[in-house]
């Protein structure tokens, strides 16, 4: 024979179970928690949409690099080149939202849209904004062997004397190197013919090489040959000079006041990876980015250090979008 259960007994009872409920309830925060604060507990691949040597690679290794050395784990960089950085952004795309894939694009990434109408991942929905880079102006650098000039002025009036004679390299069809390059031919009405190459390392070797007469390059990647001389710059497509590069003239010293790009880099996470692990590599990239080390090492590249992150820094992508869209419809650029 069973006996009711004293009402205290039961009452004391339901309050132990509602307390164990609650702690369950307070422990999967703590688990989570517990996991991004022990983060990365393995190596963390980034992919670059970009062969190695080129201005995503000049800002990708040093930053990385130092995150490395200040988790004592490895951030491993994977080079995928190819499309004007969409074969990677695709790859990216796809891989697995645990926190341990990350993509770092570039202004490229907001130019493809209008480029490419096919692409199979969408740039604003596919990825989580984790934060911007870097960001350095387009630099107008030529083959001082191939381009018999000192400045912008003195390059305008030679292209003008010598229609369709000269050539500038881009990192692909739908770069920023391309896009940079038709702006500066619809803003000054000259013709220079454009070839195409896999990545801005690439490009910059024939650059040097003399294949090619002239880039329209971010100066992140131009600049350790810029110092050394293998190439001339004629002018920072920006308001203000460069950092790093004060005897460098703007565009518009250089006459051509409208001219203003800039090339700039961020990183990504795949949709669906879990907000506590994006804020522990946000943490850990702002770390990186505050270090004295890489301040120097960024304005050694052209640029301060930014300070734009998660949603504030996907507005910036999405009005980048919209911006490129219309230099595209504007030039008539096109993929061939």
């Amino acid at each position: 024979m069973t006996h009711p259960e004293h009402p205290l007994l039961r009452r004391r009872r339901l309050i132990t179970l509602g307390s164990l409920g609650a702690g369950a309830m307070l422990a999967a925060p703590f688990v989570r928690a517990q996991s991004a604060a022990g983060w990365p507990t393995k190596p963390v691949t980034i992919i670059v949409p970009f062969p190695a040597g080129g201005g995503t690679d000049a800002f990708a290794r040093p930053l990385f690099a130092t995150m490395s050395r200040n988790t004592g784990k490895q951030f491993v960089i994977d080079n995928k080149g190819g499309a004007g950085g969409t074969v990677g952004a695709t790859l990216s795309a796809k891989s697995a939202p645990d926190g341990y894939n990350f993509f770092m694009g570039a202004v490229h990434h907001a130019i493809a849209p209008a480029m490419y109408p096919k692409l199979e991942y969408n740039i604003e929905t596919d990825f989580i904004p984790v934060g911007l880079i870097s960001s350095v102006p387009q630099v107008i650098v030529v083959n001082p062997q191939k381009v018999p000039v000192n400045d912008l002025k003195g390059f305008l009036d030679y292209v003008r004397k010598n229609p369709a004679k000269l050539n500038y390299g881009s990192a692909g069809n739908g770069t920023s190197h391309h896009l940079a390059g038709e702006l500066f031919k619809l803003q000054t009405k000259t013709f220079i013919t454009h070839i195409p190459y896999r990545g801005a390392g690439p490009a910059l070797q024939d650059l040097i090489a003399g294949q090619v007469d002239l880039m329209f390059d971010g100066l992140g990647s131009s600049a350790a040959h810029i110092k050394g001389g293998r190439i001339k710059a004629l002018a920072v497509a920006s308001d203000k000079r460069a950092p790093g590069f004060p005897d460098v003239p703007t565009s518009g010293e250089g006459g051509v006041p409208t001219y203003q790009v800039a090339t700039w880099y961020g990183l990504w996470a795949p949709k669906g990876t879990p907000k506590e692990l994006i804020d522990a590599m946000r943490a850990e990239m702002q770390k990186a980015l505050g270090s004295d080390e890489l301040k120097k090492t960024w304005n050694g590249l052209g640029t301060d250090t930014p300070n734009l992150y998660g949603d504030a820094f996907g507005r910036f992508v999405s009005a980048e979008v919209k911006r490129w869209g219309e230099v595209v419809k504007k030039s008539g650029a096109t993929l061939e």
